[in-house]
């Protein structure tokens, strides 16, 4: 049997492909020395970056019209650390969005004198480009309880704004970080009480530190994909995933299941994938999952000081189930 085509269908279909194929093709790194990647499709057709830098003493954003364009795009720092007191030490995983007309930031800062006594903060725009303006301190979000916290991500499904963030649970042991869920009931506060969604509690989520941290949403499928980072930033970093209905009481802890394996973790010669984003092609038809890791394995010294956790990026496989599928990272 065979099928015949017109000359015409034959070159949409060309085009087509064309068009998928060179939105994004995936150049490795995406940005360097860059850890705790966050972008923003804005609809004014700009990417918007954010991340960690190696410094840990700033939060610098760019922009570019493609993903492969930002590591080549200039950098604007719209915010440095103070001297001392809060916000002068760890300016950890900002992230920038834009909620009600403004953009917001998004960040985990300590103080010089206890440089791991952090906790979470936000910066306000209101400027229609947030590399212009004017970006005001609007102070730190509370969570409900004093304790080590980080990641913060915020996201809205029907109707109502969540923010999800990384907190050490009020009675846990120094070295157990979990994941929280909260209402908001504006940019800078919560709404309500927090539910913590999950702890470490296997053995691939507690490799030197029991971590789950990191946060980031998709919504596909009718269904609510939560992804986490966890155990230490080295090589055994790696990304596990919560998993919700779309319909779901997301406050409701039994609402979600958790993968008991990693969903991306090191191989093909990079180490350590984690604290990712999600972002599309500019035409909104394919998912991209956004993410740091090293080229090595073997680190000398304290990891938060090797500075070579490099953004990567790569397209999002659907599976029949409508679950995503991160791959394996692949060497430069």
């Amino acid at each position: 049997m065979t099928t015949s085509l017109t000359a015409g269908a034959v070159l949409a279909a060309l085009a087509l492909l064309c068009a998928d194929a060179t939105a994004f093709s995936p150049q490795e790194p995406l940005v360097r020395q860059r850890a705790d990647p966050h972008v923003t499709l804005h609809i004014d057709g700009w990417y918007y970056f954010t991340a960690t830098v190696p410094e840990y003493d700033r939060i610098e954003l760019r922009r570019a019209r493609s993903l492969d364009g930002l590591g080549a795009a200039s950098t604007k720092v719209v915010w440095r650390r103070h001297a001392s007191g809060p916000m002068s030490a760890n300016i950890w995983a900002p992230e920038l969005h834009r909620i009600d007309g403004k953009w917001y930031l998004y960040f985990t800062a300590g103080r010089a004198e206890a440089p791991l006594d952090i906790r979470l903060y936000v910066l306000e725009n209101p400027s229609a480009n947030p590399l212009e303006g004017t970006w005001t301190e609007r102070g730190r979000i509370d969570t409900g309880w004093e304790s080590f916290s980080l990641d913060a991500t915020t996201f809205e499904l029907r109707g109502q704004r969540y923010l999800a963030w990384t907190q050490r649970p009020p009675t846990a042991d120094k070295h157990v970080t979990g994941i929280y869920l909260a209402k908001m009931r504006s940019p800078l506060a919560l709404d309500g009480p927090a539910t913590l969604l999950t702890l470490p509690e296997y053995a691939w989520e507690k490799v030197k530190f029991d971590v789950n941290e990191a946060p980031a949403v998709l919504v596909r499928n009718g269904k609510v994909f939560l992804t986490y980072s966890a155990s230490a930033t080295d090589a055994n970093y790696a990304l596990g995933m919560l998993t919700a209905g779309q319909g779901a009481n997301l406050l409701d802890k039994a609402a979600w299941t958790k993968s008991p394996v990693p969903v991306l973790a090191s191989g093909g010669g990079l180490y350590g994938p984690g604290h990712n984003a999600f972002t599309t092609t500019p035409d909104g038809r394919r998912d991209i999952l956004v993410f740091h890791a090293r080229d090595y394995r073997d680190i000398p010294g304290n990891e938060l000081n090797d500075p070579n956790r490099h953004t990567r990026a790569r397209h999002i496989r659907w599976r029949a189930d409508g679950t995503p599928d991160f791959g394996a990272p692949t060497a430069n």
